[in-house]
């Protein structure tokens, strides 16, 4: 049978409102670095051979265009009650016959092979999960067909998705690495970083 094809959901956050602890940098290259981080990601979600299909979840104007201009399918967050369920409800609009996933957008390191490695080992008829670089939180949820996504984000996600029955799969580092402060975005321009936060970057001195 062939590999499984999957659905990928990418929640993008107001911008206004990302990465407040790149605020070191100034409000706009804050807001700049986030669009970029989640450019880059669709970018390698879109090349990744186990994605089907690229869907992004925000309520930002700026973003929406950025990324349908990039590939992706768009929608609002409908639910606007916070993270998990806007991506209860990015899975519930994905094709049907795919298997559901979401990634975080704040991997500016991913590359498309280590996304389809990972994709490719979730275990059939088990949810699985990518635990972050610092082995507490979580940046990619993967549900086969016929399971529901059950995300479960937030404070110490690792543990709740592993409580909730979730496999914990191996992942190459620019899938791990999720940039939250100025330490984490050094650490990905050394691993190395998709042409818009690289842009981006270079502005930062």
């Amino acid at each position: 049978m062939p590999p499984l094809a999957w659905g990928l959901v990418v929640p993008v956050k107001r911008l206004a409102l990302a990465k407040t602890r790149l605020q070191a940098y100034g409000d706009a290259l804050r807001q700049d670095l986030a669009l970029a981080f989640a450019v880059d990601v669709v970018t390698a979600a879109l090349a990744a051979d186990a994605v089907a299909h690229v869907l992004v979840v925000t309520d930002d104007e700026r973003a929406a265009a950025a990324l349908a201009g990039v590939g992706a399918d768009v929608v609002a967050d409908g639910p606007d009650a916070g993270l998990n369920p806007a991506l209860a409800h990015g899975a519930e609009l994905l094709p049907a016959g795919l298997g559901a996933a979401t990634v975080s957008a704040d991997l500016p390191a991913l590359r498309p092979e280590e996304l389809t490695e990972a994709l490719r080992a979730v275990p059939s008829g088990l949810r699985a999960f990518v635990a972050d670089a610092a082995g507490t939180g979580t940046t990619l949820l993967a549900a086969p067909p016929g399971l529901a996504l059950a995300p479960a984000y937030g404070a110490a996600s690792r543990a709740g998705h592993l409580t909730s029955g979730a496999a914990e799969l191996a992942a190459g580092p620019g899938l791990r690495l999720d940039v939250d402060t100025p330490a984490d975005l050094q650490r990905a321009l050394a691993l190395g970083v998709g042409a818009a936060t690289a842009a981006v970057a270079a502005r930062l001195g």
